[in-house]
């Protein structure tokens, strides 16, 4: 499973070095190298503003939420599985780190994140996301706006 959070930066050819433990949890947990970058979900910040991000899949797991989106396993209504089809689908692009583990992140997905020098990458379980610090730190604020605060529930999941 990806957890914890690293701090790196992109070049000016857009390339990033994803982090080490990163990489080792694809090969080990994953069995493979190849994962797939495309939009992360919104962060909705309340203020009429999105908070825009990327999230990586060991290409295992996106192949297998690719294949849930397309048989619209969630019952999406029409119009709502067509916009998740664009937004996440359709930006989606396969890559592999180099032997330095860096990968070059795609222009377009770059522009949505707005990624500038200095990147987060989250560890999120059984993918990653990359964040631009500046949005990272929106991203933080909301989150700890939106923490659940029933004590039964996070006792449930051993918080």
């Amino acid at each position: 499973m990806f957890g914890g959070e690293s701090l790196t930066t992109i070049d000016a050819k857009g390339r990033t070095s994803i982090p080490a433990r990163f990489r080792e949890v694809l090969v080990t947990e994953f069995g493979d190298e190849r994962f797939v970058v495309t939009k992360a979900s919104p962060v909705d910040f309340d203020d009429g503003s999105y908070g825009r991000g990327l999230s990586v899949y060991p290409l295992g797991e996106w192949q297998e939420l690719e294949k849930k989106i397309q048989a619209n396993e969630g019952e999406l209504p029409l119009a709502q599985l067509n916009s998740l089809k664009r937004l996440v689908l359709g930006p989606a692009q396969e890559c592999t780190a180099d032997k330095l583990g860096r990968v070059l992140i795609p222009p377009a997905l770059r522009i949505h994140a707005n990624l500038g020098r200095d990147l987060y990458f989250v560890g999120m379980g059984r993918r990653f996301d990359i964040w631009a610090s500046e949005t990272y730190a929106r991203v933080n604020a909301q989150d700890e706006r939106n923490f659940p605060q029933d004590s039964a529930a996070l006792a449930a999941l051993g918080i």
